[in-house]
């Protein structure tokens, strides 16, 4: 491994800046807000910082929606803020990560605005224009957030693709020029000192050659991993980031293993690693997100095994349970109540202990908790609003209280709660009034607490930061999961020439027995969520108790 690849080892932090921390009392999160916890990040020892769009934007879609690629969001601070947190983080050896957004732009962008109403226009172009077929939008497809993927340009009666909000608008990645923009724009923030970049949806920027009614689905089949997806990611990574060392992560959207071993392939060719979310739709009841479902645990545990021993030799993957786009794991696989955290510990050692990057998001490591809203009132997110009003006002397919239960189960507002750093008002996270309510939770659940006791979440995860940098089976052993038909048990091996580990999780609050084949010349547990496991002896034959994880070392 050499020091170009020091993201295999490392473990990368999430910020949310809207919900991170407010300097002031704007009741928003911003720059001087992450410079601020630097110490306390520092402290978890995570080596890298990933932060969501903080560019000029409308937020539509929380700066999913860029209007200005070279510009810091105003309500974020200045590009003097910007250059201020590089260099805070430098001092404290962690290392930048920045959010780019290139499927598409801000319906504000001075490209888009150029382009609409004008077929003349230099940028018209740069977005994806059709005629309408029969009088309607060009094909069925739907956009992710709900309704028809196409908006109607009145004055030239053409039609634009929006895959997300209608405020965002696709970029057409045929067009040399828009390459050739977005190469500029990576250019600019490498030239800054950022270290590598999260590219959203990437693998929907290549458009099919022609285009058609789905009607056997919503059209993703047709523009998931397009024809010329590695082609463009080729040409950027050459251009871009090869030439400036950048690491890469790419947000695969409904992708398949095939495919991200060829993103993430280890010629470097295309991007270092890549997230993708099939074991997040594990409580998807028959595939669709807007139900209210049980996790299906050995299909958990099935999508896991999949994608780790396809990639293993062939590609690199992104470890993670949430994000600002999914629920938080605690409520959604854990419990989180009686055994919050128990379940927060047992639910990152099971991921923390395959191979690939980690991701930890803001909170997660104090086992931050969904907020359990009770009034649509309450919720910020475009996304689950729309949904609302779609199921409940439109189509009438649940009732409002039904709809509630969903969302506290589903929307992405449940980890973009504000940080809860301590027991004060608004959990210290503002002076002013929070943009989103704060979960009730948060003189329990907050970060001081955390920090001041050592048997926290906090200082788990701490733990398993460590560990991942110590032991070099956790990133290179082959995987192997030893009970995939255990209903309560997630039991795996990671294995190399010298050593093996074996991690069990039992994901429910029931005991549960299991035996374990620990015959080697130097056997240990190096990491346990009750206390009174990690300097005994493993034996074989051991007792689980509700959501209890034991790792066990072995040398050959």
């Amino acid at each position: 491994m050499t020091n170009s690849e020091w993201w295999r080892t490392a473990t990368i932090y999430q910020i949310y800046p809207k919900s991170f921390c407010d300097s002031g009392n704007k009741g928003t999160g911003d720059i001087q807000g992450i410079i601020s916890k630097l110490d306390y990040l520092k402290k978890l020892g995570v080596d890298a910082l990933w932060l969501t769009p903080i560019y000029q934007s409308p937020m539509i879609d929380n700066g999913y929606d860029i209007a200005d690629y070279y510009s810091i969001n105003p309500d974020f601070g200045t590009m003097a803020d910007f250059d201020e947190l590089l260099e805070e983080a430098k001092s404290r050896n962690i290392r930048i990560i920045m959010d780019i957004v290139v499927n598409h732009t801000s319906t504000e962008h001075h490209w888009f605005k150029s382009a609409l109403g004008n077929k003349g226009s230099e940028y018209r172009d740069y977005y994806i224009w059709k005629d309408p077929v029969d009088g309607k939008a060009p094909t069925n497809w739907q956009s992710k957030f709900g309704g028809n993927a196409w908006a109607l340009d009145e004055v030239t009666n053409q039609y634009y693709l929006h895959l997300f909000a209608k405020e965002q608008a696709d970029l057409n990645w045929e067009n040399s020029k828009v390459r050739k923009e977005v190469k500029d724009i990576i250019s600019f923030w490498a030239e800054k000192g950022i270290d590598g970049f999260r590219l959203d949806v990437i693998n929907l920027i290549s458009k099919p050659n022609e285009f058609i009614n789905d009607e056997s689905g919503d059209g993703r089949r047709f523009y998931t991993d397009g024809p010329k997806a590695h082609q463009y990611l080729q040409e950027i990574s050459e251009a871009v980031f090869q030439k400036y060392g950048s690491v890469t992560v790419g947000e695969m959207s409904s992708t398949t293993l095939d495919h991200c071993q060829k993103y993430s392939a280890q010629d470097g060719k295309e991007l270092s690693m890549v997230f993708n979310f099939h074991h997040l739709k594990a409580d998807y009841k028959n595939g669709e997100k807007w139900t209210k479902a049980p996790f299906d645990f050995l299909s958990l545990k099935s999508i896991f095994n999949h994608w780790q021993t396809g990639l293993n030799g062939k590609g690199w993957g992104a470890l993670f349970w949430c994000n600002h786009d999914q629920p938080r794991v605690v409520s959604r696989l854990g419990n989180d109540e009686e055994y919050r955290e128990l379940s927060a510990k047992m639910l990152a050692s099971s991921v923390h202990m395959m191979q690939g990057t980690p991701y930890i998001y803001q909170g997660e490591e104090i086992g931050m908790t969904n907020p359990h809203y009770t009034s649509i009132d309450q919720y910020r997110d475009l996304e689950s609003t729309n949904m609302f009003d779609i199921m409940v006002n439109q189509e009438k397919s649940v009732s409002e209280s039904e709809m509630l239960d969903i969302l506290d189960q589903k929307s992405r507002d449940n980890s973009r709660t504000p940080m809860q750093w301590n027991g004060n008002d608004n959990a210290g996270f503002t002076l002013g009034t929070p943009w989103l309510s704060i979960a009730n939770n948060y003189q329990d659940v907050n970060a001081e607490n955390a920090v001041n006791d050592k048997n926290s979440v906090f200082y788990f995860y701490q733990k398993i930061i460590q560990l991942r940098k110590e032991i070099e089976v956790i990133t290179s052993g082959d995987y192997y999961d030893l009970m995939p038909e255990h209903k309560a048990l997630f039991c795996y091996q990671r294995e190399s020439s010298t050593h093996r580990l074996i991690a069990v999780h039992n994901f429910y609050a029931n005991e549960e027995s299991v035996s374990l084949d620990l015959k080697g010349e130097d056997v240990r547990y190096i990491l346990a969520n009750y206390g009174d496991v990690e300097f005994t002896q493993p034996q074989e034959g051991m007792i689980l108790r509700p959501y209890e994880c034991r790792v066990i070392l072995i040398q050959k």
